[in-house]
């Protein structure tokens, strides 16, 4: 059985800072990237920040010099550390892992930052 647990959501004020993580247990293929998208009340979910295998990453621009990706491979377990922000990082983070045809999703944590 599959499971995304992630942790690390809360409630910041602006400037603040907040660290995610994201544990992948049950998955049997080989996992080609693991990332983090959000979705704000609506809005569609967006990418955050993906980290492939090779370690390559990819930010949006909104965050971009914000947020730092990490993975840690042997664990299956990707981390989000957001600093400097903003009132419009509020949102839903959703966990990614991507596997060959295949996308998993953790149920979200809820990030809310205070102006």
């Amino acid at each position: 059985q599959v499971q995304l647990v992630e942790s690390g959501g809360g409630l910041v004020q602006a400037g603040g800072s907040l660290r995610l993580s994201c544990t992948a247990s049950g998955i049997i293929f080989r996992i080609n990237a693991m990332g983090w998208y959000r979705q704000a009340p609506g809005k569609q979910r967006e990418l955050v920040a993906v980290i492939r295998r090779d370690g390559s990453t990819d930010y949006a621009d909104s965050v971009k010099g914000r947020f730092t990706i990490s993975r840690d491979n042997a664990k299956n377990t990707v981390y989000l550390q957001m600093n400097s922000l903003k009132p419009e990082d509020t949102a839903v983070y959703y966990c990614n892992v991507n596997v060959p045809l295949f996308d998993y999703w953790g149920q979200g944590t809820q990030v809310t930052v205070s102006s």
